[in-house]
């Protein structure tokens, strides 16, 4: 799934989501953590991956098209 960062805080490494249909996603320090990405702007682009334990919470981000 993608989308597009709506905000993000770089103290605490989290932020929000904005995904295609309008769905705002929060995603944790974890989850950015996981990406291996330094930093993230507001408005790029994301591919965003959820946990297999079916909770529905963001595992990690990543730029689609970066592996």
């Amino acid at each position: 799934m993608q989308g597009t960062v709506a905000t993000y805080d770089p103290q605490t490494r989290s932020g929000t989501l904005l995904l295609d249909d309008g769905t705002e996603v929060v995603f944790p320090a974890a989850a950015f953590d996981a990406s291996g990405l330094r930093l993230l702007r507001l408005g790029q682009r994301v591919r965003i991956e959820y946990g297999g334990s079916g909770d529905g919470d963001v595992t990690r981000i990543t730029i689609p098209g970066l592996v």
